[in-house]
């Protein structure tokens, strides 16, 4: 009988955090427009979070033999992830209505009970402005989703755990 593993953790799929290419949605020879997403992961007071995993999640493309459709990174000593995947494009969302390209973003690490649960969106997206999530949140609270050019195809997002500037998660 398998023994049950603590909600705050990924349990035995831990260890494949050490095998950095679990970080590149593209491993398998998936092509489009690759697009390279990072971050940092702070907590309440500014820290970094050294020990986060970072899982990233989408359905445009739709996963294949060549590409999953999903990239998972752990944070270094200064709380930054590092993934590669494919530019989304815009899905259809509850009650058929158009959402924004995004990515689903899970965090897990030590000291939170179930993992957090948010998305990415990039900046200058035309489809941010009617996206139905992002028009449910607070106009001043929606930047905590919105990742920045940073670099050729490279898109940069920060997290923030607790504060005053703390990211917008989702109740899933």
């Amino acid at each position: 009988m398998p023994i049950a593993t603590a909600s705050q953790t990924i349990g035995p799929y831990w260890h494949l955090l050490e095998d950095k290419s679990w970080a590149d949605a593209l491993r398998f020879g998936a092509e489009g427009e690759r697009i390279a997403v990072s971050g940092r992961i702070v907590d309440g007071a500014g820290a970094p979070v050294a020990d986060a995993c970072v899982e990233i999640w989408q359905s445009d493309p739709p996963a294949s033999d060549s590409f999953p459709g999903f990239a998972r990174a752990a944070t270094d000593k200064d709380g930054v992830f590092r993934l590669v995947t494919l530019k989304p494009g815009p899905v259809r969302g509850r009650g058929n209505a158009t959402q924004a390209p995004h990515l689903a973003v899970a965090i897990f690490a030590r000291g939170l009970l179930r993992h957090l649960v948010t998305r990415l969106y990039f900046a200058g997206e035309p489809l941010n402005e009617t996206d139905p999530l992002l028009s449910f949140i607070a106009p001043d609270r929606r930047g905590t989703l919105i990742a920045r050019p940073d670099g050729a195809g490279a898109w940069r997002l920060d997290i923030v755990l607790q504060g005053a500037d703390e990211t917008v998660f989702l109740d899933v």
